[in-house]
């Protein structure tokens, strides 16, 4: 099976979060939520919509809810082992369990019964599981079959497959329903990579025979839903008779896919669908939120969501190895614009890699009140040894067929030629997605604009991939590692050092610290400018009940119902 390199999988824009999130600060955040006919609460609210309460007299009501979500997303597969879209994410979310899962945006445990037994040395996890599961084939649920599914994400080499394979040097059944994880190095957010959804174990009767081969359209795992249909257009989940948890709250979920955001768009606006769930354009967004605000004809669920949209700069080349060429650019990136360009308050300008919704998340690249950004640029230009003489000439590349990538481009060439008055000229040139993942890490570039949305909720997912180099030097750049795959060539020790840190922290002060350190760096030395980050959206019907979309950006179908 021909495999995409990683790198190409790491940049492919798809969801799963994870961390030790705050709990106090988590509230205060998601207080600030913009739900527009869905409170807040039922943002958080990680519990079932509560059913009626029943009577003596009365027998409960009949579940006859059925419901239909629409979606443009693509489904390569539901293969856990393959599997690395957003969407394809939350459909195993919803079909599947994992070790941990995220409640009120803790991280709690879920087929496991507590949190991991770590060693000293932070290299050997120890967990307990759940022993009241079977899997939708019948199959008993315990430790072999957990260990056979975490091997099996490893070996068969799916697009996902590094998270585990860096990062895992050995699993092992100890006991009928106890696990032994032994991993390569320590790392702090383990348990949080272990709620990632692709982990959610498979059934080893129905994939032992698949070893080596994905299961693209079907799945056989333990959670509330079975995929009973998979067809060209539509997939139907309905709910496992044996779930060891609390039922689903409907009959059944219907999945229908759209070819494009104006068919989807249509068919929530005629309700032939219940919900409207990624992607839909940003017009189309604003039309929906704007009406919803005037008739309540329907809902918007909406919060901040944790894909950004970024500069990778070339370090390895002139005239962006030197790093005063670097700070000036960084200098007079106008995010204000860009948020005008790209959406009706759809993004936010975004100041850190890390996005705001980590309390590690600092702010290193907003520029205070009393610096003119324009006239420190033109500074460190002349620091260079550049002037109107000898001017800079930069090639920006981005992604045609990302809709927001050709305007935001325009407006970052408009912002850097017109503060720089002359210092700087900027060619741009567009490409599609995948040619764009492999021009970027051969420096054809000098600066190359794409998204990236974390691979667990923990901020080192916006740390260790962009910015940990293997082997390199300073003064030569990296030659093997992150940096490479990003294509900025970046090297740093201490930066190495600090990742390595962060990744072995177990004090949460001691790691926000080196947090903060590493951010400073990355603003000091500039090998990327962060420039957004986006808002997640669904809309609903006005008669379903129990919609809300998870810290994580899941959107969970067990407590959905229609009145």
């Amino acid at each position: 099976m021909a495999k995409l390199p990683r790198w190409l999988r790491r940049l492919q824009s798809r969801s799963v979060w994870s961390t030790a999130f705050q709990r106090p600060l988590l509230i205060a955040l998601f207080g600030l939520c913009m739900v527009v006919t869905v409170g807040c609460r039922q943002w958080f609210s990680s519990a079932p919509t509560p059913s009626p309460t029943p009577t003596p007299s009365t027998s409960p009501p009949a579940i006859t809810s059925t419901l239909t979500l629409g979606t443009t997303a693509k489904i390569r597969t539901l293969d856990p082992a393959d599997a690395y879209k957003v969407f394809t994410g939350n459909l195993l979310y919803n079909l599947g369990d994992r070790l941990y899962t995220y409640k009120e945006g803790e991280l709690v445990p879920q087929l496991a019964t507590a949190m991991p037994e770590v060693s000293e040395d932070g290299l050997e996890y120890q967990i307990d599981l759940r022993q009241d599961v079977v899997f939708h084939d019948g199959t008993p649920f315990d430790a072999k079959a957990m260990a056979f599914s975490l091997q099996r994400f490893i070996d068969n080499g799916g697009q996902p497959s590094f998270l585990l394979s860096d990062t895992v040097e050995k699993v092992d059944e100890i006991a009928s329903h106890k696990l032994k994880i032994r991993l390569k190095k320590p790392f702090v957010a383990f348990p949080a990579l272990l709620a990632f959804s692709g982990l959610t174990p498979v059934s080893p009767q129905a994939y032992t025979d698949q070893v080596e081969t994905f299961r693209r359209s079907t799945f056989v795992g333990t959670g509330p839903y079975r995929l009973t249909s998979d067809t060209l257009d539509n997939l139907k989940l309905t709910p496992f008779d044996q779930y060891w948890g609390d039922p689903p709250e409907n009959k059944s979920v219907t999945v229908k896919r759209y070819n494009n955001a104006a068919s989807l768009y249509n068919a929530f606006r005629s309700g032939l669908v219940d919900i409207a769930y990624q992607s839909l354009n940003p017009d189309q967004i604003g039309v929906l939120v704007s009406t919803a605000e005037q008739t309540g004809d329907w809902q918007t669920i909406t919060g901040p969501g944790s894909n950004i949209t970024y500069l990778s700069l070339n370090l390895r080349d002139p005239p962006l190895n030197k790093i005063e060429v670097r700070q000036a650019i960084a200098l007079v990136i106008d995010r204000q614009s860009l948020q005008n360009r790209i959406s009706r308050d759809q993004v936010e300008p975004l100041y850190s890699l890390i996005p705001s919704i980590y309390p590690e998340s600092k702010s290193v690249f907003r520029t205070a009140a009393d610096i003119n950004p324009a006239a420190q640029a033109k500074e460190r230009l002349r620091a260079g040894g550049y002037s109107k003489s000898k001017s800079i000439k930069l090639t920006l590349g981005y992604r045609s067929n990302v809709p927001s990538d050709a305007p935001a481009a325009q407006a970052i060439k408009s912002s850097i030629e017109r503060q720089l008055d002359g210092l700087v000229t900027v060619d741009l040139e567009s490409m599609d997605s995948a040619q764009a993942y492999i021009s970027q890490n051969q420096g054809r570039y000098n600066l190359f604009m794409l998204d990236y949305t974390g691979d667990f909720y923990d901020p080192d997912t916006y740390i260790q991939p962009f910015l940990a180099c293997s082997k390199g030097s300073e003064e030569e750049g990296c030659q093997t590692g992150a940096t490479v795959v990003q294509g900025s060539f970046y090297y740093r020790e201490r930066m190495n050092q600090l990742i390595d840190q962060e990744r072995q922290s177990q004090d949460p002060q001691e790691r926000q610290k080196i947090f903060a350190e590493i951010q400073d760096i990355v603003a000091e030395d500039v090998p990327y400018i962060p420039l957004w980050q986006r808002r997640e959206y669904a809309f609903a019907q006005d008669n379903v009940k129990g919609i809300r979309l998870e810290p994580t950006q899941h959107l969970p179908f067990w407590p959905l119902k229609k009145s």
